[in-house]
């Protein structure tokens, strides 16, 4: 499928961007590369819509992310994570500090080979993620 903005995913859907749904979206455009919580989108939504609601924060981010508009991810301590989705079908991983629990995206396809490989064994694959739980460079030199 080629690559389609995220306003045609938008219009596509028919999905109407009432005052709080735009927040939403809002917040998730100004915090790219930014992993956000639904707790952490409604903080930022609530200072251009002071009376959002939790459900709603949940349910735009939802939609959103069924929409291919926003990619859904676990990560930490079973709290879903948002983040912009610039293309339908970039696949990127993350490094997660234990430290500090700052996310690095890893952008390098390395399971590419690994897909291949399971595909000439007969599986179609779907779908991967990989997390991997490191220190990070400033933390690392914290830790010596």
């Amino acid at each position: 499928m080629p690559y389609k903005s995220i306003d045609d995913r938008l219009a596509a859907s028919n999905y109407r961007l009432t005052r709080q749904r735009k927040a939403v979206l809002d917040v998730m455009r100004e915090n790219l590369s930014c992993h956000l919580t639904a707790e952490e989108v409604l903080f930022k939504a609530r200072q251009k819509v002071p009376h959002i609601g939790i459900a709603t924060v949940y349910r735009t981010l939802e939609r959103l992310a069924s929409m291919q508009v926003l990619y859904k991810t676990l990560l930490d301590g079973g709290k879903y994570r948002y983040e912009i989705s610039v293309q339908e079908d970039h696949q990127h991983h993350h490094i997660i500090c234990v430290a500090c629990n700052r996310i690095f995206e890893v952008e390098e396809t390395l399971l590419d080979s690994l897909e291949k490989h399971l595909e000439e064994q007969g599986f179609a694959i779907v779908d991967h993620q990989l997390k991997i739980y490191a220190y990070c460079p400033d933390c690392k030199t914290q830790q010596v």
